[in-house]
């Protein structure tokens, strides 16, 4: 399939005011100029004549398919809070790829979803990247484990109060989670201490929970501490300090207080939601400035819906309200693009219009910040789905 004459934003550092690009198996495999054609293509022609070419957006965190639509208890999947620390959970096995909120994805250009637990435990579980497209969701994966959910403030203490067990505090929500770690540093050592000697009897028994964090202190996947409160995002630094961990502040929603030392910090902070009401007291300073606030002293940001608290059919509206608060546009573009697919490690195949990645486009009359119109198209993995 070629798609041409269309405004490229390839969201590579290069804007196409009248290019085209070629899809071939589901990748792209030409973009460029009008007059680079290929002059021996002789297969489907897409004329876009006028229209403007985004890459597939993402939405950095969501609960897609873990809170359906509605469902009370029956449908909700996304909290395992039987006890705190549950690193070993997948999420991919919660996740229901029938819910209507999918489909609503794919017509809003949302062709990937970062899809984590909930924030009831101090450690809630797997993080996982998938399509928004398909009916099975093993098929569906991008990324199997993109990071470990970690959650501070309120929402531990709330859950284990009412339960009258630990944690009721800041200090043992954090504590749980540095005991949590320590014991799989520990194993971890262990293991590859017994690896070297292959003749002796000293491996650890086998410890699911350790074992799934053994990536996470490896460095190969992230910690996504889920943080509203100033206090707590700096909470969520000094834990990643102690254990180097690669580490992403979600929501950060007192963020723009502390703005100047989080670039200091070098922070990468999922934004949102920021289209939703101030429904506890950590919410309180709620500002929907916040993007506009961390980009603008190069934050690195991603903009998030944080479905199912704003439906996920609603980011490019967030982003508007971004934009609105004075963030730039490209850069609002950008993080719901490039910027979420490098701060979840999946770059290589998503974010960006670029030769060898998945062919996954959203084509719009003329301009996604124009909240009266829709796609016209959404390409996933070079098909044509809306």
């Amino acid at each position: 399939m070629l798609l041409k004459n269309a405004k490229i934003y390839t969201m590579e550092d290069k804007i196409y005011d009248k290019g085209f690009l070629l899809i071939e198996k589901g990748k792209i495999r030409l973009l460029g100029e009008m007059s680079e054609i290929p002059n021996d293509y002789n297969g489907r022609i897409i004329d876009l004549e006028g229209k403007t070419i985004y890459p597939g957006f993402i939405d950095a965190h969501t609960h897609l398919g873990l809170f359906e639509n509605g469902l009370t208890f029956e449908g909700d999947d996304g909290n395992e809070d039987s006890e705190p620390s549950m690193p070993n959970l997948r999420t991919i096995d919660a996740i229901n790829p029938m819910d209507k909120s999918f489909k609503e994805a794919v017509q809003a250009g949302i062709t990937t979803a970062v899809v984590s637990p909930g924030s009831a435990n101090p450690i809630g579980g797997q993080i996982i990247a998938i399509k928004t497209v398909g009916y099975c969701v093993d098929d569906m994966v991008l990324k199997d484990l993109v990071g470990i959910k970690f959650a501070l403030g309120e929402n531990p203490k709330t859950v284990y109060n009412e339960k009258n067990q630990t944690p009721v505090t800041r200090m043992a929500t954090a504590s749980i989670i540095r005991e949590q770690l320590s014991k799989a540093k520990k194993y971890y050592n262990d293991r590859k201490i017994a690896e070297k000697s292959p003749s002796s009897n000293d491996m650890p028994e086998y410890d699911a929970k350790c074992e799934a964090l053994i990536p996470l202190l490896e460095r190969k996947v992230q910690a996504h501490f889920h943080a509203h409160r100033a206090d707590d995002i700096f909470t969520a630094i000094r834990i990643s300090k102690e254990y180097c961990l690669d580490y992403v502040i979600v929501h950060g929603t007192e963020g723009h207080l502390i703005a100047e030392r989080l670039s200091k910090e070098n922070a990468k902070v999922f934004v949102g939601p920021i289209l939703t009401y101030r429904s506890k007291p950590e919410l309180a300073n709620l500002t929907p400035s916040l993007p506009s606030i961390l980009s603008s002293v190069g934050i690195e940001t991603a903009i998030t819906t944080d479905h199912p608290e704003t439906p996920i059919q609603y980011l490019m509206l967030c982003v508007a309200i971004a934009i609105r608060e004075g963030m730039n546009e490209y850069e609002a573009l950008k993080a719901i693009t490039i910027n979420p697919a490098k701060m979840c490690g999946i770059d290589n195949r998503v974010g960006s219009i670029k030769i060898g990645k998945d062919a996954d486009l959203v084509v719009f009359e003329s301009s996604a910040f124009n909240l009266f119109s829709k796609p016209v198209m959404v390409l996933c993995n070079g098909e044509i789905i809306n």
